[in-house]
């Protein structure tokens, strides 16, 4: 399949609907409810941003799927689903903090993380106006400039994490960041899990952990790293998902999971 036209479109949809939250930010957030904790917010911006792109790709390709953080999730006929995430870092967005970003990817199979195959992610950052994008088999860029992955110095890994919004997790949580210190640099949280992956693709991060994405966090990110010559899993065996997201170089990425998954 031809993804170029694919990626124009989700690049242009990432543009406009980055502008828009761009935008509304600018007027004031006003938070519109909270989800699975009080931490855990959507603001009237998210719903907004994503009703945008719900309605341009369904004028521009109303036979594929939609998985949407806001709005869920609605089978095509294509074979093709398109993964949103409209404000990823909303509480970032929140507080003003100009660290956040549209996710658009597009995968071919069961809108299922453990299933499909991504063949497009955008992942745009309205704040810098920095787009990252990548095509499977095509490579990752930033612009012009192909991406690629590194590797960690003797200084360490400069690794980033991310802690979920319900508080039994976070002992958890806590305790896996102590067994990747040894390895680190030094850690960063920075509150959007795409645009970790995207600094990862970049070679800005070296590497990044956290439990408990969404398939809308991490769809588009993945590709990136990948396409970027580096490797995204989950659980031993498995994609990234809820249980665990493991995102680095090749090298990096095994001392990473042998840490994260051994616990003595």
């Amino acid at each position: 399949m031809d993804t170029r036209e694919l990626a124009d479109l989700a690049i242009d949809i990432a543009r406009e609907a980055g502008e828009l939250a761009r935008r509304r930010r600018g007027e004031g957030v006003a938070i519109a409810a909270t989800k699975s904790a009080l931490a855990d917010i959507v603001t009237e911006a998210d719903r907004e941003v994503e009703l945008l792109i719900r309605d341009r790709i369904a004028t521009a390709r109303p036979d594929d799927g939609f998985l949407g953080e806001e709005s869920g999730a609605e089978r095509g006929a294509s074979g093709l689903t398109w993964v949103v995430d409209p404000i990823d870092g909303t509480v970032n967005y929140a507080y003003g903090i100009p660290h956040y970003a549209v996710s658009i990817a597009v995968v071919e199979g069961e809108p299922d993380p453990q299933a499909w195959d991504a063949l497009v992610g955008v992942v745009y950052s309205p704040a810098v106006d920095e787009l990252f994008q990548a095509r499977a088999g095509e490579g990752a860029w930033l612009a012009a400039h192909r991406l690629q992955v590194l590797e960690p110095t003797d200084a360490g890994a400069l690794l980033a994490t991310g802690f979920g919004y319900d508080p039994a997790t976070h002992a958890g949580d806590l305790a896996r960041l102590g067994r990747i210190m040894p390895v680190a640099r030094d850690i960063r949280r920075a509150g959007a899990a795409s645009l970790d992956l995207a600094y990862v693709a970049a070679g800005r991060l070296d590497g990044y952990v956290e439990r408990g994405l969404q398939p809308w966090d991490h769809a588009a990110g993945a590709l990136l790293v990948r396409e970027a010559g580096g490797e995204v899993t989950g659980m031993p065996g498995e994609r990234p998902g809820r249980t665990m997201t493991i995102a680095a170089s090749p090298a990096l990425h095994s001392r990473l999971a042998e840490r994260v998954f051994h616990e003595s």
